[in-house]
């Protein structure tokens, strides 16, 4: 069972395992799927099955994923889950060491790319989506003039809300009330900026 915390990355080897684009690509994808084989998330990052199984036993050797329930009759296959809640990096973990700022900056970069490809597929494939899904979208830009303080509590009350709402979905969902949910993306960038 994974722990319910998020699982907050502080060594630079593990920064570096899941900061490999394809291991964000199968971290996310046994995320939304909360578990999965290595022969399911292969056919959605359309990878071999055997380089998918290589790069999850990267991601478990740092501790990121771990071994899950089997689902199935086939005992054969490995069942994988994340190990926690989610991860997190946070600037005063990494900015004393060059080499583990490098590999944020890095980890930052490719997550971005992954998100704003998905948000670009969401725009390309919009209209396949129902007037309510379309409806429920939300794309919006705020610019508020803030101190250091006040975004730092800005974020942790987004935080919240976005947890509450996750973990409500979740609770709902184990128990069997599934009927028109849908994998959400909600993406926030929150920094100070000079024009």
């Amino acid at each position: 069972m994974p722990t319910p915390d998020n699982r907050r990355i502080t060594d630079l080897g593990t920064l570096k395992a899941i900061s490999h684009p394809l291991r964000m690509r199968l971290y996310r994808a046994l995320f939304v799927a909360r578990t999965a084989t290595a022969s399911q998330l292969a056919d959605q990052v359309d990878e071999a099955v055997s380089l998918v199984s290589y790069h999850l036993r990267k991601l478990a050797d740092h501790g990121l994923i771990e071994e899950a329930e089997t689902q199935s009759a086939d005992g054969r296959e490995r069942w994988w889950q994340p190990s926690s809640y989610g991860i997190s990096i946070r600037d005063e973990d990494v900015r004393d060491a060059p080499e583990l700022v490098a590999a944020s900056d890095a980890f930052g970069r490719a997550i971005d790319e992954q998100r704003t490809e998905l948000h670009r597929r969401f725009l390309d494939e919009r209209l396949t989506w129902s007037d309510a899904w379309r409806s429920a979208s939300v794309s919006s830009e705020w610019l508020p003039r803030l101190t250091a303080a006040e975004l730092s509590a800005l974020g942790k009350e987004l935080e919240a809300v976005l947890d509450k709402y996750d973990r409500r979905a979740r609770a709902a969902e184990e128990a069997g009330d599934t009927e028109g949910r849908e994998n959400v993306a909600v993406h926030l960038h929150a920094f100070p900026y000079r024009t």
